[in-house]
């Protein structure tokens, strides 16, 4: 099978063009590929596929199998994949995902996509959308905003968002030596997050720029996270802490996050780049 491998401020996935290529059990391949160690080394993998309802269709899957809805860096990857190995000329494209249709703008530079910027669509805030448990909540409840949460004996002020994924993000005074590790999958798993949850844990330096660390459902820490940035800054904004335009510095480098609240919709600028071509040989 051919693929490629390819990242988004370090949030690597590996691609393949299922227009020429046939994947049967894409949940096993992934979590056989994303292996570090004995596989080709990811987050996980993302399937280019034909659509009837838009240029193209993104289907992604986690290091451990489970399919999610949406990746901002991994949806960035396919805008520059389709560009640049010719399976469109548009700089303007539509890519179907199980978080509805996205639209980008492809920015080239020399015939090849330097950059790229997504419309994410509208943020999700209704709690039983996002999804978490609303048993506790009033029944009028409308938004998760800055609302506590016991997570290992401490309380935590979570903002909950759906970007077509659901997101915790919680406001932190240092990302840098905050327990990740430890903290993140606890968060994850909680039973206030019915199908899990991706946790940001943010750092406010101004009202323009931003800290993020990112544990990912199915695929703990990684390097960036486009939907969780976004998710990110519309909590910021809700909890009156920035401006509507937003730069995030995540491990993998920065993002461009600004929430049109006129038109209620996101939209991420970052990189995309190739890491390298390959072919793997998979067994029967």
């Amino acid at each position: 099978m051919k693929f490629t491998k390819m990242e988004g401020l370090g949030n690597d996935y590996v691609y393949v063009n299922c227009f020429k290529e046939k994947v049967d059990a894409p949940s096993e391949l992934s979590i056989i590929i994303s292996d570090r160690h004995f596989g080709i080394g990811s987050d996980g993998l993302i399937l280019i596929k034909p659509s009837d309802k838009a240029d193209f269709t993104m289907e992604m899957y986690n290091a451990d199998g489970s399919q999610s809805e949406m990746c901002g860096n991994g949806i960035r990857c396919v805008g520059k994949y389709v560009y640049d190995y010719g399976l469109t000329d548009k700089e303007d494209i539509t890519v179907e995902t199980l978080a509805g249709i996205k639209y980008l703008k492809l920015f080239t530079e020399n015939g090849k996509v330097s950059k790229v910027m997504v419309n994410m669509g509208a943020p999700i805030l209704s709690p039983k959308e996002i999804p978490v448990n609303t048993n506790n909540l009033p029944s009028d409840c409308d938004k998760i905003i800055n609302y506590p949460i016991i997570i290992d004996g401490v309380t935590y002020k979570t903002t909950c968002v759906s970007m077509g994924n659901p997101h915790s993000v919680v406001f932190v005074d240092d990302t840098d030596n905050f327990p990740l590790e430890k903290i993140g999958p606890l968060f994850e798993n909680n039973e206030f997050f019915p199908r899990r949850v991706n946790a940001e844990f943010v750092q406010i330096v101004d009202r323009k720029y931003a800290k993020m660390r990112v544990w990912e459902r199915g695929s703990g820490e990684t390097l960036a996270c486009g939907t969780g940035t976004c998710a990110s800054v519309v909590a910021a904004i809700l909890n009156g802490l920035t401006e509507d335009e937003v730069t995030v510095k995540l491990l993998g480098g920065e993002l461009i996050i600004k929430w049109d609240r006129e038109s209620n919709l996101v939209y991420m600028t970052g990189p995309a780049k190739v890491v390298f071509d390959g072919e793997i040989e998979l067994e029967e």
